[in-house]
């Protein structure tokens, strides 16, 4: 055996019989910890989908417990003493801000910014004395259980980065993700075309009229669709750059492009006309990326480029008119109620209640600007702040969430709890260079993780777990896909010879 492949490490050299020849790092099996992140996190996606999106507050716990099996994961990869010396480790010093965000809601628990008032035999809520400049919070219960969440939740999604070495097993998950959405996407049209009203073909009552497939809130799938609809194109890029020799019938793009379709179509059937929008503009830079690199191909190889791009339109259009005619009885409602709300407003001399509830929860969270009034505070502690009455009726109207992720983040955390969480993001993030946006897939993975974060300024998708599962799901395979790709790239070739 030659002195340079006794300087690789075992377990990533396997010998061909007769030749000798190494497995590329990239090929060979994977370890038992990565199946071990790979199927935690499968399981904990499709489980959570199928749960109504997480939506129901009983499950949470239970999608709680699982996510902290990450947890054990973690525990396990940082005693990988070859892990170290590889500086597999390194992205260990991102769970800092993570830890920050833990210790300031900790903290909050010492300092109550509510106060329990006992009224003959009712508990009432009242604002407590204190200094606004402290960390405070609520109750113990309403922020403890949203922070055990969330961090089951991170921890899980951040073992990829810990753990996987192979971009192949990044896809292999990814391909499982949005093979369970597409189920999810048939479900939920045949239980929207066969008029249900409740969830599970009326199995199950949903709290809100306008519901699809097993999400509660027809937003939150528009934003859980948006996520996967990027994965789905991240992944048919891919392929399609694998495959540019065969035709596209028979390579795994044509089917990316159908499942793209079938899962566009889901979001105006659902109802939901922001989500709609911004799938639109998801497609719209998708299709723009393919005629850009069409031109760059047939100028190189001075062909014309009217046929494909025509034929391209026409595909377009033939989807679309599908799309209109499929949710034409949704589209009709929704449009009819857009046009009673812009009425409504011009009536009444106003921009309506959402600006009015934007405008009650900055008011909350000017109120304690710099650590907010706690981790999971908004529904107690807005009733404090909101103008709003219902209509013919002198009581208030009872908001839980914000609709605006931003604000309420802003409201609960404060500057400096909000500038924590996102740094949560930008720490990996800064890991990234403009070479790795080479690749589709780690691209296509960010565009749909940015307009989901978009969509958190005027709705509340990140209320929703599974939303916020594959939202860092996504956002860590790209991370970590950029960075395998830079060590795939430097790892040299070995060989050793037969004789050894």
């Amino acid at each position: 055996m030659s002195s340079s492949s006794e300087q690789s490490h075992p377990a990533e050299i396997k010998y061909d019989r007769g030749t000798g020849a190494r497995v590329p790092p990239g090929q060979r099996p994977l370890r038992p910890l990565e199946w071990a992140v790979l199927t935690h996190l499968a399981i904990f996606v499709v489980g959570t989908t199928w749960a109504f999106g997480g939506a129901a507050e009983w499950l949470r716990p239970i999608l709680a417990w699982w996510g902290s099996l990450g947890l054990v994961l973690t525990l396990t990869a940082v005693q990988d003493r070859t892990a170290w010396r590889d500086g597999w480790m390194k992205p260990l010093v991102w769970l800092a801000p993570l830890a920050a965000f833990n210790a300031l809601v900790f903290i909050s628990l010492l300092h109550p910014s509510l106060r329990e008032v006992k009224f003959d035999t009712e508990i009432l809520l009242s604002k407590a004395e204190g200094s606004p400049w402290i960390p405070s919070s609520t109750r113990i219960g309403d922020a403890l259980p949203g922070l055990w969440l969330f961090d089951a939740i991170w921890i899980s999604c951040f073992n990829l980065a810990l753990v996987v070495r192979q971009r192949r097993a990044i896809r292999g998950l990814l391909i499982i993700v949005a093979s369970n959405t597409l189920a999810l996407a048939i479900f939920g049209t045949v239980q929207k075309l066969a008029h249900a009203d409740g969830l599970f073909f009326n199995a199950v009552p949903s709290p809100q009229k306008y519901f699809f497939s097993t999400f509660v809130y027809h937003n939150h799938w528009g934003a859980f669709t948006i996520l996967i609809t990027a994965v789905c194109l991240a992944l048919a890029w891919h392929y399609a750059r694998r495959h540019q020799s065969r035709d596209v019938y028979h390579s795994p793009v044509f089917g990316g492009l159908v499942v793209v379709l079938l899962l566009a179509a889901t979001v105006p059937l659902s109802g939901s006309r922001s989500s709609t929008l911004l799938t639109a503009l998801l497609l719209g830079g998708a299709f723009a990326h393919w005629i850009v690199r069409l031109l760059r191909k047939r100028r190189r190889f001075k062909e014309s480029v009217a046929l494909p791009i025509t034929g391209a339109l026409v595909a377009v259009g033939l989807g679309l008119a599908g799309v209109a005619y499929v949710a034409r009885d949704t589209i009709e409602v929704r449009v009819a109620l857009t046009r009673a709300q812009v009425g409504d407003m011009r009536a009444a001399g106003s921009v309506g209640s959402r600006i009015a509830l934007y405008h009650d929860t900055w008011t909350m969270a000017a109120a304690r600007p710099l650590f907010g009034w706690g981790m999971g505070s908004y529904p107690q502690v807005f009733r404090f702040f909101n103008t709003q009455y219902a209509p013919d009726i002198k009581t208030t109207r009872f908001y839980r969430d914000a609709h605006s992720d931003w604000l309420q983040s802003l409201a609960e955390h404060g500057f400096v709890g909000t500038a924590l969480l996102a740094l949560c993001g930008v720490v990996p993030l800064l890991r990234l260079r403009r070479r790795h946006l080479v690749s589709p897939v780690p691209t296509y993975l960010l565009a749909g993780c940015a307009l989901v974060l978009l969509y958190a300024w005027v709705e509340f998708p990140f209320g929703n777990v599974a939303v916020v599962l594959v939202w860092w799901l996504s956002f860590f395979c790209a991370v970590h896909y950029a960075r395998l790709y830079d060590r795939e790239a430097a790892a040299p070739v070995k060989s050793v010879s037969a004789s050894g």
